[in-house]
């Protein structure tokens, strides 16, 4: 027997709506006057979907609606009540919301996901689901649903790359991760290139104990297999060996050592009350237009401060000609 569905009461909508927006509630959350039309808009939908079904197939097949089942399916509105149809034959295979599926995909399900990879726990994205739409969500659900990236993931980290980047900035950061109970630090060791058309692409993101330049070695040979055959300038901070590891895959490639880094690092060994001062003689040295007026003004800076801080104008001078790689194709 079919099921006979109540009129949608559109007036009371209106009204409840206009409650809460007056009041600033949000009318898509839990509650809100916009969520009972999710479930209006999913039935209208998977009705559709069977009226489809059924077009399409021979009249031989004696195929009609047959009722409807009952499910409860978690949305970012709540848990909604859902009459889905189904028809005599049991083939009708819906799309929008699929047989066995308790949570829609376009709505909590990203928002999981997104929980996840800002590192919340599963007991965290839990007790905020059940607190922003009054629905539970069990762990192992929630590790299926993540479980959903992992193949995604591995796709792209090992998709094609270009065959030629004109820079690529190569640099470890270091996290706190809990492991077995334990917090350990970890080295993410990230890779962005410019492609010759312009445009930025993340190469890759490796994880490691620690940043070195034999890891990084092996990440260079990944590049490698991947499809990098040149790269023009590679920019990485001072890391002992790093220059090397990237000479022995890259042969051609000009290293550019990180300006950010060792201003960073000068500033260490710069009193307080004098960093300022110091850098603003500093910024004409490497905001130079080309090396000649670079090298001008690195003097100039060591006659002013070479006394005071011998360490920081010493490592500039040391490392001037990977500093300024950039000024021999500032033309890219």
């Amino acid at each position: 027997m079919q099921k006979k569905k109540e009129a949608f009461d559109y007036e009371a909508l209106k009204k409840k709506a206009l409650e809460q927006f007056r009041s600033g509630k949000d009318l898509f959350s839990k509650g809100g006057a916009f969520a009972p039309l999710l479930k209006e808009f999913l039935e209208a939908a998977l009705q559709a979907e069977l009226d489809e079904h059924l077009e399409q197939e021979d009249d031989e097949q004696n195929n009609r609606k047959n009722g409807y089942n009952t499910k409860l399916l978690k949305t970012g509105a709540g848990t909604i009540e859902l009459d889905t149809p189904r028809d005599r034959n049991s083939e009708f295979s819906p799309e929008i919301v699929k047989k066995r599926e308790t949570i829609l995909a376009n709505t909590l399900e990203s928002k999981i996901i997104g929980m996840y990879g800002l590192g919340m726990s599963f007991r965290d994205i839990s007790a905020h689901i059940k607190d922003m739409y009054d629905t539970d969500i069990s762990a192992s659900t929630l590790s299926a649903i993540t479980d959903k990236v992992i193949p995604l993931v591995k796709e792209w980290q090992v998709r094609p790359l270009e065959d030629t980047y004109c820079i690529v900035w190569l640099d470890g950061m270091h996290y706190k991760v809990k492991q077995e109970g334990r917090v350990q630090s970890r080295c993410v060791y990230n890779i962005l290139g410019i492609t010759t058309e312009g445009r930025k692409e993340i190469l890759g993101m490796y994880v490691s104990e620690s940043e070195g330049a034999n890891f990084w070695l092996s990440v260079l040979t990944d590049l490698q297999t991947r499809g990098v055959k040149d790269i023009l300038i590679a920019c990485i901070d001072n890391l002992k060996g790093f220059a090397e590891a990237i000479s022995t895959v890259f042969v051609q490639t000009e290293v550019q050592s990180c300006i950010v880094h060792q201003i960073r690092n000068s500033l260490k060994y710069v009193a307080s009350k004098d960093q300022k001062v110091f850098m603003a003689d500093l910024k004409p040295v490497y905001q130079a237009v080309n090396k000649s007026e670079a090298e001008e003004k690195l003097e100039a800076l060591s006659e002013k401060w070479s006394k005071k801080y011998p360490v920081v104008i010493e490592s500039w001078k040391r490392n001037w000609e990977k500093l300024t790689t950039y000024f021999n194709v500032s033309s890219i």
